[in-house]
Formats: structure tokens, C-alpha cells, sequence
């Protein structure tokens, strides 16, 4: 490594610790229009339709294509559409399903990994997948994305064993390829998303049950066992807010009072533990107190965007309110110029630039769910409709 880059990824570092350069917060707008940029700038530097995993920045590179976010960055991108008159964001939802629909394994299941990391299937990536095809069919009224979610959903159901747990095909990238995961719940959801456009009752079965396994998981305050990509016991805000939300939408969508009950705890334990300059740890233990003073800046989207579902099912201001904190300090991290092009609009994984997760990295799902907590507000600031799936009553 040359002295100039040596400095570079110290000046980085330093910057980020020291709050030097950040961006002052502007309205969701700016924000927004700057994350959708970033993610389309993700899909063309891979020319094959799907979404760059992630951009490495000590590299500055581009990784391959990632089939299990592209998959949830689709209803993403249609959101925008309709907010923005984007008919370019449409184009390339669309890109993206049928890309996925072209690299989807026999059986329906969906890679592990990005493209080149594996030829088997994973029951996470395939689970998220299904958000981009349900809502590709819902826009797009197309068979094929519906048959392509059903195909998945049918190989989800297959594997899963009798008490509602998957533990067979794990991602071989996290704890040696388990299964026992509880943020599958967000798997789940797909199962009872796909629900809604067919009919299929084994689908809604299939997420009620695992929401049922996950519960059996949680502890009298809501904190569930086995629930992060590396280490459970002090799980990743990342995977602690998939697993609220596969609960409260399959609460809500099923009215399952209990699995709402126990997504609330989660809910609430992670408001109390926001500080009002909105810079949350990234980790927590079983008693909710955090364990390392840097953010996993996707895990603060992603619970903005379930504070933000909280209020619309509740009603209760503390939870857009939260939504609007936390936003404020992820602004403050997102580039809207900067000496690497590569950068502007991303959200970095950590925050310092080297924390815990993903550490020197802008993933790809990291901007998606700015994006969607920034649209969050948007409606819930305004009384409009976020547009977000699982909000239905199961028939």
C-alpha cells in the first residue's frame, strides 16, 4: 500500500471519529434522490441487471452482483418510481426481477452469497428475493414473478421442519452455514407476502409457524436467542431489526396479537436505548445494553423504518419521532459530494468507516434501507402512505 493511500484510510477514520466533514442534514428529498442515484450507480457497474453487493473502499472496487438484496431493493425502487415520477426507477425494478427469475436454481431456492460465491441455495437470500418478485408482479401484473415467488416459497415450505425452524441451508458466509436463525422471520414474511397473491394457504402457514419457533426463542424482554450473522450473543441491530419486522408484519397481517407483543418489546427496548443525537451502538446483549460504541448504520435504517410501521399501526408519536432522530444522525453520515464518486449517496456499513460491521464497505442494502426509512417519514410526516407490503389482513 502506497504512503498516500496509508493516509487516506487514516484521514478517513479520524474524520469519522471526530464528526469532521459530515454532511449537514437536508430535507428527505435530497437525501433520497442521492441514495436512489447510488443504488442505480450500484446496478450499472455490474452490467447484468443485478446490484453490486457492495463497494469495497480501500480497493475502490465494485463486488459482483448480489441476488438476495437486489431481490428487496426491487419494491424499493417501485416505491420511488411512484413518489418521484421515476419511470427509469420502474425500468430497472423490472431489470431486476427478470434478472433474478434468470439466475433462480431449479428447485426455486435462490444463491447464497453473491454471484461466484456459491451454487447452493440459502433459505435467507431466497426469503428476500420473493419481496422483489411479489411486488414486481403486483406492479407489473406478470405471471412469471409470481410463479417465480411461488416456486420459492414452495421450495421454503419443503425444507422447513415440523416445528416452524429451517435448519437446513444456511448461508455458508455466517456461523458455519446454521439455519437457526430467528431473523428469519423476515423469510417468513415473503412466505405470507406471497400469501397475499395467491392464496396459498401452506405459504401463511408455513411464516406462522416460524414466527411460533421464534418465540420460543425470546426472553421474557423480547431478546432472541440465535439471532445474529456472527455472534448471538451480543447480535448486530442489523439482524435484531429483521427480526422484529418478519414478526410484526406477520402479527399484523395474520393478527397474531403475541407475535406483535413480542416485536413492541423489541421496539421498545431499542427506542429506550436511542440517545437524542441519534447514534446507536450497533450491537446489544441479552439485557439490552449495547456493547460497542460504533453504528451498524444499516440496523439504524432498518429500525427507523419499523418505528415508523409502529406508529402507523399505533398511532403513537414517540415512534415516528424516533424515526425522524435516528434519520437525523444517518444524514449526517451520508456523502452528497465527495473525493471518491464511488461514495456519494452510499451509507457505509459502520460508522466509524472501520467498525465492526462491514467495516470499509457501502453494501448495498445499507442505502436501500435509508431509502426506505427516508420514504417512511416522508409519509408519516406528511399522513400519506408509505406503500409498504404486509399490511393487509390474511383472508
Amino acid at each position: 500500500m502506497s504512503i498516500s493511500e496509508t493516509l487516506r484510510q487514516k484521514q478517513l477514520v479520524l474524520k469519522d471519529r471526530f464528526g469532521i466533514g459530515m454532511t449537514t442534514p437536508a430535507d428527505n428529498r435530497v437525501h433520497l434522490d442521492a441514495a436512489i442515484a447510488w443504488l442505480k450507480h450500484a446496478q450499472d457497474v455490474t452490467g447484468n441487471g443485478g446490484v453490486a453487493q457492495t463497494y469495497l473502499v480501500k480497493s475502490r472496487h465494485w463486488a459482483p452482483s448480489y441476488p438476495e438484496t437486489t431481490g428487496y431493493i426491487i419494491p424499493t425502487l417501485y416505491r420511488y418510481a411512484d413518489i418521484a415520477g421515476d419511470d427509469d426507477s420502474r425500468v430497472r425494478a423490472r431489470r431486476m426481477a427478470d434478472w433474478e427469475i434468470d439466475i433462480q436454481l431449479p428447485g426455486g431456492g435462490v444463491l447464497a452469497g453473491a454471484l461466484g460465491d456459491s451454487d447452493k441455495p440459502t433459505v435467507f437470500n431466497t426469503g428476500q428475493v420473493i419481496f422483489g418478485w411479489v411486488r414486481a408482479f403486483e406492479e407489473e401484473q406478470d405471471d412469471r414473478y409470481r410463479d417465480a415467488a411461488a416456486r420459492a416459497c414452495s421450495w421454503l415450505c419443503d425444507i422447513m421442519d415440523d416445528d416452524g425452524c429451517w435448519r437446513q441451508f444456511g448461508s455458508p458466509m455466517t456461523m458455519a452455514g446454521t439455519s437457526i436463525n430467528t431473523y428469519n422471520t423476515r423469510s417468513a414474511w415473503g412466505l405470507a407476502r406471497t400469501h397475499e397473491i395467491t392464496g396459498e394457504k401452506r405459504f401463511l402457514d408455513a411464516a406462522i409457524r416460524n414466527c411460533e419457533w421464534a418465540l420460543t426463542q425470546a426472553r421474557a424482554n423480547g431478546w432472541l436467542e440465535s439471532n445474529c450473522l456472527q455472534d448471538s450473543t451480543q447480535p448486530y441491530t442489523h439482524t435484531i431489526a429483521y427480526a422484529m419486522r418478519g414478526l410484526m408484519e406477520i402479527g399484523a397481517y395474520a393478527g397474531r396479537e403475541d407475535f406483535m407483543a413480542v416485536a413492541r418489546k423489541i421496539g421498545d427496548a431499542m427506542l429506550a436505548a436511542l440517545p437524542a443525537d441519534g447514534f446507536m451502538p450497533g450491537r446489544f446483549n441479552d439485557q439490552w445494553s449495547p456493547t460497542v460504541k460504533w453504528s451498524c448504520l444499516t440496523g439504524d435504517c432498518q429500525l427507523g423504518i419499523n418505528w415508523g410501521r409502529l406508529f402507523q399501526i399505533t398511532g403513537e408519536a414517540r415512534y415516528r419521532d424516533a424515526t425522524t432522530r435516528i434519520l437525523g444522525f444517518v444524514k449526517r453520515t451520508q456523502p452528497l459530494s465527495a473525493e471518491d464518486s464511488n461514495a456519494i449517496g452510499g451509507i457505509k456499513g459502520s460508522h466509524p468507516i472501520d467498525g465492526g460491521y462491514h467495516p470499509w464497505q457501502y453494501p448495498n442494502w445499507a442505502t436501500k434501507f435509508y431509502a426506505d426509512a427516508l420514504m417512511m417519514d416522508m409519509a408519516n410526516r406528511s399522513g400519506g402512505h408509505y406503500g409498504l407490503t404486509g399490511q393487509a389482513k390474511a383472508k
